[in-house]
């Protein structure tokens, strides 16, 4: 089976050994969850890393949070500008 998927033998065990290891991020993502939740979808990693410090006192990496962010689709939702026209339209 190895040779039909052209895999080694030892990356196939290594990832057998993998599958049995619960999440290692499960608690972030939990935490990472309830931030975007106050803050509308509004904080990128680095406000994010910021509030886990402050409130929590964790201190991680900010690559860490950048990573569980893209991996579990965390990310902040841009907001775009009205233009100016809109905007007078609107007065």
């Amino acid at each position: 089976m190895c040779e039909f998927f052209e895999i080694s033998r030892s990356g196939y065990y290594a990832y057998v050994k993998r599958m049995d290891q619960p999440n290692k991020d499960k608690y972030l993502i939990e935490l990472i969850e309830e931030c975007q939740e106050k803050s509308k979808r509004t904080y990128g990693y680095r406000r994010v890393h910021i509030w886990l410090n402050r409130k929590y006192g964790i201190v991680i990496n900010p690559k860490t949070v950048l990573r569980v962010m893209n991996q579990y689709n965390l990310l902040s939702q841009i907001r775009r500008r009205k233009k100016y026209r809109q905007m007078q339209q609107q007065l």
